[in-house]
């Protein structure tokens, strides 16, 4: 709105009895008693004019609107202003109805930005122990985490909690420390706190997930024996998952037979844990086998998840046809697909480089209303860095960002993978910053990708550098990360360093690919 100007006040209506003039001395100042009664107003209003803008003159300023600036003429009352239109959000704001003709001291964006300041201080306090705690499990910062957690203990008011230590083992399990996840059982049970079926669960989870299935078999085991603490489909489904990721077929038949000795139903999630080891093993007579029993069980149907399962597995191999043989066959039973279905497609076209196809399929999700997700662009990501196509991936990774979706740690990776297969290591330098920048938690997968970029540049100093970067962030090595060094070494020819990695990972690693760590000790669980 514009500012209100003289011409707009100087149409007001006059009072015939004005006040007197601030700032003028009492010669000057108007003696309202000695007008004459029957005097014509406009006479005196010209001869008040005259007066003034002498004096004003003399005195340097603008006349009669200095007169109507100080206040000293009354005027009526304003008539109502018109009403003026509301301004749409984010122009610039209007008079409603409420508001003041003359406007106030204070414009509305600086009221608004006053509030704004206002509340930003309000809220500049220091997060608690409990809120600092549950913000680095939220960021999956497990040493962190328990930092806070010893902070906690240390406060009067702290109490153990079930909750607490289930969240902070699930944690430690997903960031593959189970010998803390065994310390911090053993301190729980120090404080008193009496263990549950839930909180074993989370213990042995831990295992299974670091695939320490003799030590995970073992708490089962102690579980047997108490009587409060007896295995439930919670457990038995985390124990035949890592018997599945480990190929350990003849574990899975003595679980399942052992879970319906003891009255424990498979639902619909343990089989799809099933079905999903037969399909990566092979085994694809097991896997129909098994799919044609869950079409006719009444208590454990095949759902979007199984769809999934067994579109992934086809399109990870490769098999295209049979991939979208097996799609049409759950659209006949009435699955319908959701979008992590629709990205299972859209990277199993990437990879075949069947760019028509993955288009569609973005299309379709487009007009369904299906959400891109961080997947979505992963898998789109993923397709162009497998064949070195910076230039789209890079396309497909700003318009993820301008969507204001937050890359994940495979998106870095994707994006460190196609950059050194176009050759472009000077840009891996870069996105490796960007991912600091963005606080992104590198894992095993993100350092291998960083290593297999150094490795293709032939920079062997520089890929020490970073597997001894791995080291200290706690990250464990794996079958790729060795592959990748030792082929690196060999190629320049490096025997010596060849022969260290090898007993370096027999040390690390057993036979089976798994690490070796010492049993559990089970009196003190």
């Amino acid at each position: 709105m514009a500012p209100y100007s003289l011409s707009t006040r100087a149409t007001l209506n006059l009072s015939p009895h004005p006040r007197p003039i601030s700032g003028m001395t009492q010669t000057h100042q108007l003696n309202t008693c000695s007008w004459p009664m029957g005097l014509d107003i406009q006479m005196q209003l010209q001869k008040l004019r005259k007066r003034v803008n002498r004096r004003d003159r003399k005195q340097g300023d603008l006349g009669f609107s200095k007169l109507l600036r100080s206040g000293s003429v009354r005027s009526q009352p304003v008539r109502e202003a018109p009403k003026r239109r509301h301004w749409k959000e984010g122009e610039f704001p209007g008079v409603s109805e409420g508001s003041s003709v003359l406007g106030s001291p204070r414009t509305a964006i600086k009221n608004i930005k006053k509030k704004l300041d206002d509340k930003k201080d309000a809220n500049a306090w220091a997060n608690t122990v409990t809120e600092e705690l549950h913000e680095r499990m939220r960021k999956k910062q497990w040493e962190e985490a328990l930092e806070v957690f010893d902070m906690l203990r240390e406060q009067p008011f702290y109490q153990p909690r079930e909750g607490t230590y289930i969240k902070l083992l699930i944690l430690l399990g997903k960031s593959a420390q189970p010998e803390q996840a065994q310390r911090l059982f053993g301190l729980m049970n120090e404080e008193g706190l009496e263990p549950t079926s839930e909180l074993y669960t989370a213990l042995l989870a831990a295992y299974c997930r670091s695939r320490l299935i003799d030590q995970a078999f073992l708490i089962l085991e102690k579980m047997k024996t108490l009587p409060l603490c007896q295995p439930d489909i919670y457990t038995y489904t985390n124990l035949i998952k890592a018997c599945v990721e480990a190929f350990r077929f003849e574990l899975v038949d003595r679980l399942l037979a052992e879970m319906s000795d003891r009255g424990i139903t498979p639902n619909t999630v343990t089989l799809n844990v099933v079905l999903g080891g037969y399909g990566k093993a092979g085994m694809f007579d097991k896997m129909e086998e098994l799919l044609s029993k869950m079409l006719e069980s009444s208590s454990c149907n095949p759902d979007v998840w199984t769809m999934n399962i067994i579109l992934g597995l086809f399109g990870n191999v490769g098999q295209v046809e049979e991939m979208e043989r097996w799609y049409e066959r759950f659209r006949s039973i009435g699955i319908s697909p959701e979008t992590r279905t629709l990205n299972i497609l859209i990277g199993a076209y990437g990879k075949k480089k069947m760019y028509d196809k993955m288009t569609a399929v973005m299309e379709y999700m487009r007009k369904l209303s299906y959400p891109w997700t961080s997947s979505t662009y992963n898998n789109i990501i993923e397709a162009f860095a497998d064949s070195g196509d910076a230039k789209h991936m890079e396309l497909a990774f700003d318009q993820m960002r301008a969507e204001g979706m937050k890359p994940d740690t495979k998106t870095f990776c994707c994006l460190i993978n196609g950059y050194s297969n176009a050759g472009l290591f000077h840009k891996v330098v870069t996105i490796i910053r960007l991912a600091e920048k963005l606080e992104i938690v590198p894992n095993t997968t993100f350092f291998n990708s960083v290593i297999s970029a150094c490795a293709k540049a032939e920079d062997l100093m520089e890929m020490e550098r970073v597997y001894a970067r791995m080291r200290d962030k706690k990250c464990a090595p794996n079958d790729e990360t060795y592959m990748i060094m030792t082929g690196a070494f060999e190629r320049e020819g490096m025997r010596d360093k060849v022969l260290d990695l090898n007993e370096e990972r027999e040390r690390m690693i057993g036979k089976d690919g798994f690490e070796v760590t010492e049993l559990l000790d089970l009196e003190e669980v």
